[in-house]
């Protein structure tokens, strides 16, 4: 049995995926009485497990009418992925941070196993054996140039196979 949190998540996603535009709009405090859980427990979902990195935008409004907006972003268009990808990984970048952008890139079919599995390791602390703030600055300038690389490549592949 999975555990509130991830039971809350794949509710979630399960209504993203059944909402044509990925969007999903729901009161906190229902969602709360569904999973009989409080509030907070809501919160620390949609602050943990919907995040930006993560590929989704969650808007709130507290008090009475108050409403929970989850918003999928859409990365298929190649310019508006690297425009987001750029604002997210910004001039450094955690490894954490770095590993749910890699983990959605591939979600999304951007990256394939082996890309993934490379910038993984190219991008680990281990690897990039240096002190706070400069590793997570040199991860970030890592990150940007091979991800707009293999985006460049795929998109000229696609336009080939047209």
């Amino acid at each position: 049995m999975r555990n509130l949190s991830d039971q809350i998540e794949h509710y979630l996603i399960r209504l993203l995926e059944k909402s044509e535009d990925g969007v999903v709009v729901i009161q906190r405090s229902e969602l709360a009485e569904v999973f009989q859980c409080a509030p907070s427990q809501i919160n620390y979902v949609l602050g943990t497990r919907f995040t930006v990195e993560r590929g989704y935008i969650v808007e709130s409004r507290r008090g009475g009418g108050g409403f929970v907006r989850v918003i999928k972003l859409n990365l298929n268009d190649m310019d508006e992925l690297m425009v987001v990808l750029n604002e997210l990984i910004g001039e450094e970048i955690s490894q954490p941070q770095a590993e749910d952008i890699l983990k959605r890139l591939q979600e999304e079919g951007i990256l394939n196993e082996r890309e993934l599995s490379l910038l993984r390791a190219i991008i680990s602390r281990d690897t990039l054996r240096l002190k706070l703030p400069e590793r997570d600055i040199i991860r970030a300038r890592i990150m940007r140039a091979v991800l707009l690389t293999i985006i460049r490549t795929n998109s000229k592949q696609s336009e080939q196979e047209v």
